[in-house]
């Protein structure tokens, strides 16, 4: 979310999302564009030196064999039964390890006598420009130990381990090898070293491995033979000593059992439940009497009981009849109710016996259940002790089914290794010897040369934008009114060096056409921005000292000269230039006489051309002071009667707080920015200081403005056709 603007800082206003995220290529060309001689430098200079490193360097020659490696399906020795090859990459990536092993250097390094040789000998290498462990045993009286020829062997190994380079094209078996040397004879021997070091290795190691597995299973064998036998001794004593014969049938029969009692089992189980709960619905019911039991589902269902409730049913309904015709004593009465105690009696007699049939139902129901478990988990244990003694037999016959394995396996090894006769053949061979390279493999001039041009051309490219990013200053008239929200009044551009000592006399003697249309343009928008409120007092500053405020306040004045009576007043006490810029006499009596009552007007005021002036006179030891005083406003007021425009030269607004007091006396404040100098962070704050004091900030005068190079860089397309004449004219 965007923040509120603050009425003090009108430039902060909310930003624009697209905006923040645009990338404005064209001000990136025009940053890298203007300094292309210097990136153009750069690369030359990085070209240049590269060239001569590259030059210095020793020509390295790289010679290649290539080697065919085939996967053998099958080891020569092997202790377990045959199984699938490790995949071709695999086996390919461990052969070229071992091409690059220390050990099949160590040979190559042997066999060539490489440790005489001038690139590998360790004594003939150049040492340090400083041997601090010679210089510090020559001072404490130490002998030096000299190089010892484990020493040079190692060396020697290390940097022929670093030379060798082994790789494989595609997914083909043919490898490559090769050595780099300066000597490009001594590289292909010993190239073509390299590879019969491997292969030579490749035979040793099988041969070594083949005698050393021999012996082993040698021994192994007799000890596997005496195993076997004591496996089998063992199984034949378990089967006497358990009298065991054929367990299969003893267990058939036996599982038939145990399925039989489960089925019948599962029945009892069921009837008991069904009994229990018949059982569990009286038990509740019986402290609630006998007419409670007779309600239960269990007792409600038998037959007898249905007909004895009916009876009784019967009796009372006969009794309800009579009993409203007749009274108690009525022998109807009497023989009715007699009735129905005789059916209510045999009712709770035939209750009390279905509830003991129930219960002793339920009693049988457990007892079978009960027989049926016994008899289930007796057989149970008898099927699980025999099949505990199955499973022993089965062990011991599984150990020496596994013991005779191993021993046959070992016997048909031992002999296969005997018997075999391709123990000194390899799975490689030479299929391209390296020759003598004829071209240096390195250093690769072209390629170091362009990347030593692109990355000095990427730097002086980054080298720009980084410098374009980090410019933080005003450099066009679009980017003052983005950044300040103020209009620009005009772009006076920077003057020939020749012509800047009387830079503040250009507009009176026409001296630079271009900078004398530019004040005219200042001129004319400020007329144009009076409307019907003319704006008799102006107050010209700056953000700091050196950004020509003083030289626009006297071209402005002997512009507004030509249409108006106009006085120009340097209010600038502390730093004063009018009295220097246009040959006043030393001691001129100006402005700060004036404010302290010690000269009349009419002696501080000094005519040049149609503009009369107000030098700053002496320098003061209270400005601020003096500015601020009743008797410079009664002042001020005085000189608007007489003149028609006061322009009033005032010190840097960061430097000092004068330029915050003339404003609060101004009709208008013209802020001077120097072009590609000013800080932009600078310039809004010494605008906010001047707008928290309510001054009439009027525009912005873009000043000393690069016009060559913001045509370059396309900040002032337009420029001459700007201020109505073409370049020839100037």
């Amino acid at each position: 979310m965007n923040s509120p603007v603050r009425p003090d800082r009108p430039w902060q206003r909310p930003a624009n999302t697209a905006d923040s995220d645009f990338i404005d290529l064209k001000k990136i060309w025009h940053a890298i564009w203007s300094r292309k001689w210097g990136i153009a430098l750069l690369v030359a200079v990085v070209g240049l030196l590269t060239l001569v490193l590259v030059m210095r360097m020793t020509p390295i020659y790289k010679a290649v064999a290539s080697v065919l490696i085939e996967n053998k399906a099958a080891p020569v020795v092997s202790f377990q039964p045959m199984v699938e090859s490790p995949e071709l990459s695999e086996y390919l990536q461990t052969q070229l390890s071992l091409m690059q092993s220390r050990g099949v250097a160590e040979r190559v390094v042997r066999d060539l006598n490489l440790t005489e040789h001038p690139e590998f000998d360790l004594r003939q290498q150049p040492g340090p420009l400083i041997d601090f462990s010679a210089l510090i045993a020559k001072l404490t009286g130490e002998e030096v130990e000299p190089i010892s020829e484990a020493q040079v062997m190692d060396y020697a190994t290390q940097l022929f381990m670093e030379r060798t380079s082994v790789w494989v094209e595609g997914k083909s078996q043919l490898v490559y090898l090769s050595v780099a040397m300066a000597d490009n004879y001594t590289a292909a021997q010993a190239t073509n070293q390299l590879a019969q070091a491997y292969i030579e290795a490749q035979l040793e190691a099988k041969v070594d491995m083949s005698m050393t597995a021999a012996s082993w299973m040698n021994d192994r064998l007799v000890s596997l033979r005496e195993k076997l036998q004591a496996s089998e001794d063992q199984l034949q004593a378990y089967l006497d000593a358990e009298g065991l014969v054929d367990l299969n049938g003893v267990g058939t029969i036996s599982a038939s059992e145990l399925s039989l009692t489960g089925d019948r089992m599962i029945d009892a189980r069921r009837q008991r439940a069904e009994a229990e709960s018949q059982f569990r619905q009286v038990e509740s019911m019986r402290s609630q009497g006998w007419e409670r039991l007779s309600s239960v589902p269990a007792v409600l269902g038998h037959p007898l009981i249905q007909q004895f409730k009916a009876d009784q049913a019967h009796a009372r309904a006969r009794v309800e009849d009579l009993s409203r015709r007749y009274g108690d004593r009525h022998p109807a009465m009497v023989s009715a109710r007699s009735d129905l105690n005789a059916a209510t009696a045999s009712l709770r007699q035939q209750v009390e016996q279905v509830v003991a049939s129930i219960e002793r139902n339920y009693q049988l129901a457990v007892a079978n259940e009960n027989s049926l478990r016994s008899s289930f988990n007796e057989n149970k244990d008898r099927i699980q002790d025999i099949s505990r003694k199955e499973f022993k037999v089965r062990d011991l016959q599984r150990q020496v089914e596994s013991d005779r394995a191993l021993y046959d396996t070992f016997m048909t090894r031992l002999q296969e290794t005997t018997a075999t006769s391709d123990l000194s053949s390899t799975n490689a061979r030479v299929v391209d010897a390296a020759i003598p390279p004829t071209e240096p493999s390195a250093p690769n001039v072209k390629l170091i040369m362009v990347v030593a041009l692109f990355l000095a051309l990427v730097l002086g490219i980054a080298q720009a934008i980084i410098r374009e990013i980090l410019d933080n200053t005003f450099k066009s008239s679009e980017e003052v009114e983005n950044k300040l929200n103020l209009p620009v009044m005009g772009i006076v551009p920077q003057v020939p060096r020749k012509l800047r000592k009387e830079v503040s006399h250009l507009f009176e003697r026409s001296g630079d056409k271009r900078f004398c249309e530019a004040v005219r343009t200042i001129r004319t928008n400020l007329l144009l921005s009076e409307a019907n409120h003319p704006r008799q007092v102006l107050v010209v500053t700056s953000t700091a000292p050196g950004e020509g405020k003083s030289s626009v306040s006297a071209n402005l004045a002997f512009a507004m000269g030509q249409l108006h009576r106009v006085l120009l007043i340097d209010a600038d006490l502390r730093r004063a230039t009018l009295e220097k810029a246009f040959e006043l006499k030393p001691g001129t009596p100006g402005l700060v006489n004036l404010i302290g009552g010690n000269a009349r007007l009419e002696d501080c005021i000094h005519s040049v051309g149609n503009v009369d002036m107000i030098a700053a006179g002496p320098v003061p030891s209270n400005p601020l002071e003096l500015l601020s005083s009743p008797r410079f406003a009664k002042l001020l007021e005085v000189l608007k009667g007489r003149y028609e425009r006061i322009i009033i030269d005032s010190p840097p607004s960061q430097a000092v707080s004068d330029a915050a007091v003339l404003s609060t006396l101004a009709d208008a404040v013209i802020y001077v920015v120097k072009s590609d100098s000013t800080l932009i962070p600078h310039v809004q704050k010494g605008v906010s200081q001047l707008q928290n004091s309510s001054a009439p900030v009027a525009g912005v005068v873009l000043n000393h403005v690069d016009i060559e190079k913001a045509k370059k860089n396309g900040q002032f397309r337009g420029y001459y056709d700007h201020y109505g004449y073409s370049e020839q004219t100037v």
